[in-house]
């Protein structure tokens, strides 16, 4: 067999890597051509249906996994990979209540979880999963409280954040494609108490937005007909996303890749038609060019205005991190993942920026239509639906709303494979209840499917009175969960180069190192601390509330700073109790693990050279292009 290319781990029933001194282990014991193992089961196709559901047989074997921590232990020494190994030192504990860091290090490494997502897979989850409410919808609210000169800045800027925050996650995930992604990493290199807080926070962001997105579904189809009872659409979005979910991650691949290519073909075909309506399409008046950004003008609410959109732009780029998640079960993490990392943040730069720089030149930012919303979900405040209104009556309207609905049931979806997988590996750590990380024969995570679409029966709220406020508290407790997953990723990404100079390795050893090194990864970190503080002073100093009622007394200003930054708190509340349980400490350079789950390669120097000498033989254009892209 050849071993100088990269080896798709699901072709190996996801058992190794068979590049040479590879320490890489991932779990997975081998299949039969049924999908299940050679045990006693069921027969027949209802049969082999039942056993998927069964637990995968790693689980029952205690002996399954053999790490690069239980090596140490065992006296059977390094797998190769440099030597660091050996230096992993036992961390001392006192008492009953002690984080075997070691322990959860290795069993994020050796997950269960299929591994058959592609290279197309990862792109169009990136961009399923943060192009949806947060462009289509929330992007009014950005409009109404900055302006069009705001909002195209604020994106700009909170797009050059997530260049170096992706980049720092790609170099992260292409070393250590392991389950858990955000959570572990933080574990591992930062502290195991803030890793508890961020997986747990990330868990609830994407456990929360899955009603959100349910209930802004039925309120997109009361676009067509406002007298239909919601709770029927509630149901029917509810099965489709848990249907999706229990197709495994295949399945789930498969249903964001045929989204996402509506959601790209829509937003290039509203490109085109605001340029054609900017340069004179309507019937009501010909060209309009910039006259927006001149009456009623490109700022509202100056400074705070802006400070205002930040928050709201980086609301709605979440998502581009699932990538990340993704890469635990990815057939081929090396060669899809960089090509993920850089292609998707072009495409959701330049969808954003585009589409909403026109928006700006099309919808005034006083149109009484962007706050005429009955909730964050309402997709009657669409700027993408107004702009197109303002065409005239055409079946095009109808088109954006049949685009934002698929586009809320992709966030959904994209909501339950995001959340259940965080609690799985929250539970393989030891930092969640156990029964979370089961895994069947299909490599689901079954267990924290079920728990993460239960809290979607929450969107049966939408009938009753009062739910926009139980919704805007639950929106709040993950309101700020995106800043704190790429902040972390950042800092993460720093300590991991920082160890790895500790250690003496070579940066030629890395598969894919992100572009912008360790000062991209200060940046992005600066950027999200920024967005942070602008988040806490506009809780703090309010703006102008659109029915003209501030407010004024300490309970009703209190009321707001929290709806707004309750995910401090939160954090706070896991990081502490966490740090105080355990008596955990950060994570030393000299302790850290940087070897256990790393897709190593014996012959990365040869698969490196082969691929230098390939790129020698491409035109200038190609050069340049698949460098950034």
């Amino acid at each position: 067999m050849v071993l100088d290319r990269d080896i798709e781990l699901n072709a190996l029933d996801r058992t190794r890597s068979l590049a040479e001194g590879s320490t890489f282990s991932v779990g997975g014991a081998p299949r039969g051509a049924d999908g299940g193992s050679k045990q006693p089961g069921f027969k027949g196709f209802a049969g082999r249906f039942v056993d998927s559901f069964r637990r995968e047989d790693g689980h029952n074997n205690p002996n399954f996994f053999i790490t690069d921590a239980e090596a140490i232990d065992q006296g059977l020494g390094s797998g190769g990979g440099g030597g660091g190994l050996n230096a992993v030192p036992s961390r001392e504990h006192h008492g009953t209540r002690y984080f075997d860091l070691r322990s959860a290090t290795s069993k994020t490494a050796s997950s269960l979880l299929a591994r058959e997502l592609k290279g197309r897979h990862l792109q169009m989850i990136a961009i399923g999963g943060s192009i949806g409410t947060g462009l289509f919808v929330a992007s009014g609210k950005a409009l109404s409280e900055g302006g069009p000169a705001s909002v195209l800045l604020a994106y700009l800027l909170v797009g050059i954040m997530l260049y170096c925050t992706v980049q720092a996650l790609g170099e992260l995930a292409v070393i250590f494609p392991v389950a858990g992604s955000f959570s572990a990493f933080s574990t591992r290199f930062l502290d195991p108490s803030w890793g508890f807080a961020m997986g747990w926070n990330y868990a609830l962001q994407w456990i929360v937005v899955l009603p959100l997105e349910i209930i802004a579904g039925a309120m997109t189809i009361g676009y067509w007909n406002a007298n239909l009872n919601k709770a029927i659409f509630v149901t029917v979005f509810l099965i489709i996303i848990i249907v999706i979910n229990l197709f495994g991650v295949k399945g789930y691949g498969e249903a964001e890749f045929v989204f996402a290519i509506i959601k790209v073909t829509a937003v290039i075909g509203f490109i085109l038609l605001a340029i054609v309506i900017n340069i004179g399409g309507t019937p009501d008046e010909g060209y309009i060019g910039g006259k927006y950004w001149q009456d009623p003008g490109a700022f509202h609410n100056g400074f705070k205005g802006l400070c205002s959109v930040f928050v709201t732009s980086a609301f709605a780029f979440a998502g581009t991190e699932l990538v990340g998640l993704a890469a635990a079960e990815t057939a081929n993490p090396r060669k899809s993942l960089p090509t993920a990392i850089k292609q998707v943040f072009w495409r959701i730069s330049l969808f954003y920026i585009v589409s909403l720089t026109l928006v700006g030149l099309l919808v005034p930012y006083d149109d009484p239509r962007l706050l005429g919303g009955t909730s964050i979900a309402d997709a009657g405040a669409s700027p993408f639906v107004i702009a197109i209104e303002s065409a005239g009556a055409t079946v095009l309207p109808s088109i954006m709303n049949g685009v934002i609905l698929v586009s809320v049931i992709s966030v959904g979806n994209s909501s339950v494979f995001g959340s259940s997988r965080t609690l799985a590996a929250l539970a393989e750590q030891g930092q969640a209840p156990k029964i979370l990380a089961y895994v069947d024969r299909r490599g689901r995570p079954l267990v924290a499917i079920l728990v993460a679409s239960s809290v979607g029966l929450l969107a049966y709220l939408a009938e009753v009175q009062g739910q926009d406020q139980i919704f805007d508290w639950l929106l709040a407790i993950s309101g700020l969960s995106t800043i704190f997953t790429w902040a972390s990723t950042c800092l993460a990404h720093i300590r991991l180069r920082r160890a790895w100079k500790y250690n003496n390795r070579s940066l030629g050893d890395i598969a894919f190192r992100a572009q912008g090194g360790i000062w991209g990864s200060w940046v992005g970190f600066g950027f999200n601390f920024l967005i942070l503080l602008a988040q806490i002073w506009s809780a703090v100093s309010p703006l102008p509330a659109p029915d003209g009622h501030d407010p004024t007394t300490p309970v009703e200003l209190a009321k707001n700073f929290f709806i707004q930054c309750l995910a401090i708190p939160v954090v706070l509340v896991f990081f502490l109790g966490h740090k105080l349980w355990y008596r955990t400490s950060y994570v030393k350079i000299a302790d850290m693990d940087i070897d256990t789950g790393r897709r190593d390669f014996g012959r990365l120097g040869i698969i490196k050279a082969q691929e230098d000498e390939e790129r020698r033989s491409w035109p200038k254009w190609k050069k340049v292009y698949r460098a950034v892209c």
